[in-house]
């Protein structure tokens, strides 16, 4: 937009007069469709924009100084180090200055990060790795595990609570069906939450019962999160609409998902979502994302589609906001279209390489990983960095441990998930009871049985660090696998695992 289109408040903080401090010239500006940012070299100033969109109100003065300090207080958990202060900007004549007994407007001041290290920027440079992703899906973890909970925060999980963002979603975009969204997405991506809604709400009990809902960040995509001086930093949380804060974490990690979904890098979001599981124990929250992965994308569609109506949006700007918006749409709409599970079922001994083939089929059919390992530890409450003591290893702890993955696993595939049950399986009457189980639910089965020599198999059990199992050349040597069944025969599909993996993955799976 041209400079003279732009308020008074915002022309003047674009020059370098306006600052109390040295600035790198020329400032830039960056507005959203809520916000102004000033990047001025070492500090960024972000004004809120005199809009009010029903869900957001910084409509007022006083409205956008309070949501001014709440978004100070609300990023100190995720990005402390970014954010400074809110500064009071004062008017005098035809001068605004920061401070001054009688603010016109407020600022929040931050530290200005390179704009090169969000994670949005660094996907456009190919630099979005899984080893990142693996990172970050720890940082939200712990995110979350910190995060506030209480009776009230709680009441946000009830259904009618959660769906009146979803209604209000409908009912702001109907203005651009025939637009950037077709009438048959609007409906059906409308029909798959009502019947959500209305038949699964078991599982928003469940949610709240198990504390769940928590002060989230609310708006976790790749462009609020950044990684500089090898720190990440989760910023620019919701601080303006309690219902879009106090949320299930898996609204948090839908939109990662999501976002990640949107640039094509489905194996990332893989990565990213096994370990954020993995990490939580949280694998029955990923029934919900299909949800809020649609939710997430109708969301950034809408907001997206808001810029087709703000008369301060140049013509090039609008075009390019209205592609973006259509394919946020489609994605939406692209989650609530029915998806057929699958089982893949894993059996090896330890150190036969079954945990790193199953964690590349994962990223080759983006399935949903459960190693048993993590699943013990979470049974017993043992940190996954934390070896188990003998108590974790006992027969009843095993079997406690092949039931509940053996539950989440069908939990998972009934809801469209491809997953991987990573253990030994090397007993023939734990294979035939997940067998008769996976079929009994009339799921598609494979057997991925990992090999390898003892001797490789002793080394690579000796070499291991930094790894959840517990397994020992000891408690090796004396393992041994059942042979399969004439029944099972059909199922198995065999993996030398001292070769390349990988093509071996897709002469079963298909490329």
């Amino acid at each position: 937009m041209t400079a003279s289109a732009l308020p008074e408040l915002i022309q003047h903080m674009c020059q370098p007069g306006f600052y109390p401090h040295p600035v790198v010239e020329p400032i830039r500006l960056l507005q959203t469709h809520v916000s102004y940012v000033l990047l001025t070299g070492d500090y960024a100033y972000k004004v809120k924009k005199p809009v009010n969109f029903g869900f957001l109100d910084y409509s007022t003065l006083e409205k956008r100084q309070h949501f001014c300090q709440a978004e100070l207080r609300l990023n100190q958990r995720g990005a402390g180090a970014l954010y400074l202060e809110v500064v009071a900007i004062a008017q005098t004549g035809d001068t605004y200055q920061i401070g001054g007994d009688t603010p016109v407007e407020y600022a929040v001041k931050m530290v200005q990060f390179p704009q090169d290290t969000l994670l949005s920027a660094l996907y456009d440079r190919g630099e979005l790795t899984p080893a990142l992703m693996a990172e970050l899906a720890v940082a939200v973890a712990n995110f979350h595990q910190g995060a506030e909970t209480s009776d009230y925060i709680r009441t946000f999980g009830a259904v009618d609570q959660i769906r009146q963002a979803f209604d209000e979603n409908y009912a702001q975009t109907e203005g651009f069906i025939g637009g950037p969204q077709t009438q048959a997405q609007f409906d059906e991506t409308k029909a798959y939450t009502d019947d959500f809604f209305a038949s699964r709400g078991d599982l928003f009990e469940q949610r709240v019962a198990q504390n769940r809902i928590r002060a989230c960040h609310g708006d976790l995509h790749l462009n609020n999160i950044c990684l500089w001086q090898d720190q990440l930093y989760l910023f620019d949380c919701i601080e303006f609409n309690e219902p879009f804060r106090y949320v299930d974490v898996m609204y948090d990690v839908g939109f990662v998902v999501m976002d990640l979904l949107s640039k094509n890098c489905a194996a990332l979001a893989t990565v990213f979502l096994n370990h954020y599981l993995e990490r939580t124990g949280d694998w029955e929250g990923v029934q919900l994302l299909p949800l809020y992965i649609s939710r997430q994308a109708y969301v950034r569609a809408k907001v997206t589609s808001f810029l087709l109506g703000d008369p301060s949006v140049d013509d090039d700007t609008k075009a390019k906001a209205s592609a973006t918006a259509a394919g946020y749409y489609r994605l939406a709409w692209s989650m609530c279209q029915p998806q057929g599970g699958s089982i893949y079922l894993m059996a090896g001994l330890s150190g036969s390489g079954k945990s790193t083939t199953a964690m590349q089929l994962a990223g080759q059919i983006n399935a949903i990983h459960l190693r048993s390992d993590a699943v013990r530890k979470h049974l017993a409450g043992v940190p996954l960095d934390q070896r188990g003591d003998d108590s974790l290893y006992t027969p009843a702890m095993t079997e406690k441990t092949y039931d509940r993955l053996l539950t989440l696993g069908l939990a998972l595939a009934k809801a469209g998930y491809p997953v991987i049950l990573d253990a030994k399986y090397d007993r023939q009457a734990r294979r035939q009871t997940a067998i008769e189980q996976i079929q009994a639910a009339g799921l598609p089965l494979a057997m991925l049985h990992c090999t390898a020599p003892p001797a490789v198999l002793e080394q690579r059990v000796r070499d291991r660090t930094h790894d959840i199992a517990d397994a020992t050349v000891a408690v090796l040597q004396q393992q041994h696998l059942e042979p399969f069944t004439p029944t099972e025969q059909p199922l198995v599909n065999t993996i030398d695992t001292t070769l390349d993996v990988a093509p071996q993955i897709v002469a079963i799976v298909g490329a």
